[in-house]
């Protein structure tokens, strides 16, 4: 590990945020000697960033933390195109209205971990759109086109993935990689930007951007890339078998987004609780040395402590609460997953498989049968093993609801209406 002397880079290399850096001596002497202005892009690809998302976003609240100014980059310019990075296909393209209103959900959660003003080291949100939709095409060829050279491209491993491969890469994604250089040009030309991060998948759009400014006369610029992520049995980081973990409390409630880290494989721990956390690395080493039944301690605070930053302390505790009542004293409570259901439906009978599609937890009725099978149902705390049973008012308990639950981990609770 490289013994930087900058805050910044310290931080992030001991918490195990660093893949790559295009000079790791130059970015570390500007580090200590200035105050930097680095960014990160966000595309605008839906309505919220997943869990996935976490590791740029904590980057740049370390950056603001160690004394510098983050920008957040929403690309409602190149959002009009999609990054082809290694993709097998072209993104579906996308209406200015969707990419806007993405852009407005996305927005929501940068303030939890960012604080946003007009100061020196205030973090800001900029969109690309600003810049990139007015642009003159003649003139950008001419200033800016003239700097790429195609064979280079060609040579990118996002580019001959796709091409290797016989799939088209439409000349509207092969402008992508250009649009997303003179990003970095103009950020800093407007802001002073010398640092763009990203994942490690964007090491070469990033290094493309200092080329590019280099040969457009802007001061030296740098590149930092996060590893990309994957959990311990190599499944990828933000998704769960129920589907995208998602940032914004509208998509995915404080409890389950605790429930998701919760359920964080062992060997994961003190990974996380160094990358999602401001945790003391020395309480992170002696949590990360828990064994066994303690570990389950260890996993209960990486998920509170997570949603906390998210969602707030008061509803990443009641999360927690919510979980230990409902495992340890196996409590019906209001905080657990609440749908609706027709107290009409309910007096004429609900098939069990359809209900657990309408409570979210299942995808199909097949889906409900194979669990049912697997004999991982239950319907108020006692097991279900005929997939033809059906739930009606009896069914509803003294709390007035109906309990629905997928293993140990997963529950519902259906109220009529």
């Amino acid at each position: 590990m490289t013994a930087f002397k900058s805050d910044f880079l310290r931080t992030l290399s001991e918490r195990g945020f660093i893949h790559q850096t295009s000079d790791e001596t130059g970015l570390d002497e500007l580090f200590r000697n200035e105050t930097v202005t680095a960014y990160i892009g966000f595309d605008p690809t839906a309505p919220s960033l997943h869990a996935g998302g976490l590791i740029q976003i904590m980057m740049l609240h370390w950056m603001q933390q160690t004394g510098h100014r983050p920008i957040a980059l929403m690309g409602g310019g190149t959002g009009m195109i999609g990054d082809p990075s290694f993709k097998d296909e072209a993104r579906k393209l996308m209406t200015p209205e969707t990419i806007a209103d993405n852009i407005a959900g996305i927005r929501k959660v940068f303030s939890n971990y960012l604080t946003f003003g007009d100061g020196p080291k205030d973090a800001l949100m900029v969109n690309n759109a600003d810049w990139l939709l007015g642009i003159n095409y003649v003139e950008f060829l001419r200033d800016v086109g003239r700097h790429f050279s195609v064979n280079r491209m060609l040579s990118f491993d996002s580019v001959k993935l796709r091409l290797d491969r016989e799939q088209s890469l439409s000349f509207l994604e092969f402008n992508y990689m250009i649009l997303q250089a003179y990003d970095y040009v103009e950020l800093n030309r407007r802001y002073g930007c010398r640092l763009q991060m990203g994942g490690s998948d964007q090491w070469g759009n990033i290094i493309n951007g200092i080329d590019l400014g280099h040969r457009m006369g802007t001061p030296q610029l740098f590149a930092l890339t996060s590893p990309l992520l994957t959990t311990a049995s190599g499944a990828k980081m933000g998704k769960s078998a129920e589907g995208a973990v998602w940032l914004n409390p509208d998509l995915l409630g404080a409890y389950d987004f605790w429930q998701y880290w919760r359920n964080t494989e062992d060997a994961d721990v003190e990974r996380f609780l160094k990358l999602y956390t401001v945790l003391p690395l020395d309480e992170i080493a002696r949590l990360g040395a828990l064994e066994g039944a303690e570990m389950n301690e260890a996993k209960k605070i990486l998920a509170t402590e997570v949603t906390a930053m998210l969602h707030g302390r008061a509803a990443a505790e009641e999360a927690a609460e919510t979980a230990r009542k409902t495992f340890e004293e196996g409590a019906f409570t209001d905080t657990l997953p609440t749908v609706e259901v027709e107290r009409a439906s309910l007096e004429a009978g609900i098939g069990i498989l359809s209900l657990f599609v309408t409570a979210g937890l299942a995808a199909s009725n097949g889906e409900a049968r194979r669990h049912i099978k697997g004999g991982a149902v239950r319907l108020n705390d006692r097991p279900v093993s005929d997939d033809r049973q059906t739930v009606g008012v009896p069914d509803v308990t003294d709390d007035g609801v109906v309990k629905l639950s997928l293993g140990k981990k997963k529950h519902v609770l259906l109220r009529p209406v």
